[in-house]
């Protein structure tokens, strides 16, 4: 028989054992526990990342969707983009929020903030906010197709292109391309010498374009026609307006949308301006621009000149031209040192979209392309 002293220490290894048994299944069951909590940590922090991640190729996307638009003025309503929100790559949740805003010191340069998110009900998650500076560059401000010297009271801000070599005798705030050498100073930018082609193509615009007739898409309208030799004076003029020969504008003339002139273009008194319409160019002239004694123009939008811009010998008062989109000259430049010109890049108000024929268009950018200074990230 078996004594009752066995019998008790033999229950109390089995207690023993089972309760090592318990410690040990607790032991392995709380390891367990933390690994699979662990593991449940790691994978929301794998998932929030990858959604991160996601979020920052959206934000760069809608940086990609401005850059298209700045430099395609063409296509958007107002002067230039200025972003949009709830815009979307794909049918979904993800979203992104673009705001644009341009340098009010220099028409070349864009702030771009990007936020980009994905909504679950009403709640955004994954937010991820970031902001670029975009440079438009190469953007030709001064175009002289022939070898030209800058005069002295000359002020570029933007991108030169002469198709000849070229002296610098005023101030270049941008870069220089030349078919030939390029000589002065005060060129703030790089010197590119001997290039074998212009960074942005002529815009080749012709009289036949916009007169006597012009569209828009497949709608033609009537340009007017200047009659007389002289614009009459005082006049603001809305529309495309027309002279087949030289035409003389006499002072205190305003157009507001865009002169085209078949010969020579005299300008022989002071407040004159003209700004360009949305997508056509303010001033077209077939032949020369001659600036009489103490005159001045005004020009918002791209001018296209065939022949050189010229001055009357000796003026008593300094002739004057301010560009504001860009002066483009076929076979020239300016030619005289007694004129006070100014001319500033501002590929927005330059850049071109006409119809010559129906439903034909015709476009030009004067902006080459464009890269981001900089990306950062908003906290």
């Amino acid at each position: 028989m078996i004594s009752m002293n066995t019998r008790k220490k033999t229950s109390r290894k089995a207690g023993v054992a089972l309760l090592v048994v318990l410690i040990i299944v607790m032991a392995i069951t709380i390891t367990a526990l933390g690994f699979l909590s662990q593991s449940d940590v790691e994978l929301a922090c794998g998932q929030n990342m990858l959604l991160r991640t996601q979020m920052d190729y959206l934000a760069e996307s809608g940086f990609e969707h401005a850059r298209g638009l700045i430099l395609n003025p063409q296509d958007v309503s107002g002067e230039y983009w200025t972003g949009s929100t709830g815009l979307q790559l794909a049918a979904g949740g993800d979203f992104y929020d673009v705001t644009v805003v341009r340098d009010a010191s220099d028409r070349c340069n864009y702030m771009i903030d990007c936020d980009a998110y994905r909504e679950e009900g009403t709640e955004r998650v994954g937010l991820s906010r970031l902001r670029a500076e975009l440079r438009l560059d190469p953007c030709i401000a001064y175009w002289a197709g022939v070898s030209t010297t800058i005069p002295s009271q000359m002020i570029i801000r933007g991108d030169v292109y002469c198709g000849g070599p070229l002296t610098n005798n005023g101030f270049i705030y941008g870069d220089v391309f030349a078919a030939g050498t390029i000589s002065g100073v005060n060129i703030t930018g790089r010197k590119n010498g001997s290039v074998a082609s212009a960074p942005v193509a002529w815009p080749n615009l012709a009289v036949a374009d916009f007169a006597p007739t012009y569209y828009v898409g497949s709608t033609p309208c009537s340009a007017q026609q200047i009659v007389d030799v002289n614009i009459p004076t005082p006049s603001s003029l809305p529309g495309v307006w027309y002279g087949t020969g030289n035409v003389n504008i006499p002072g205190n003339v305003t157009i507001n949308g865009t002169l085209v002139v078949g010969g020579n273009l005299t300008v022989s008194g002071t407040n004159n301006v003209i700004t360009a319409v949305k997508n056509f160019p303010a001033l077209l002239v077939g032949g020369q621009v001659l600036m009489k004694d103490g005159s001045s123009l005004e020009v918002n939008g791209l001018a296209q000149i065939e022949q050189p811009i010229a001055v009357d010998p000796s003026p008593t008062i300094t002739p004057r031209i301010n560009v504001t989109g860009g002066l483009f000259i076929h076979n020239g430049g300016v030619t005289s040192p007694s004129i006070t010109v100014s001319v500033t890049a501002a590929p927005a108000i330059a850049s071109i979209e006409i119809w010559p024929t129906a439903g034909t268009p015709k476009r030009w950018g004067q902006a080459a392309g464009a890269f981001f200074k900089s990306i950062e990230r908003i906290k």
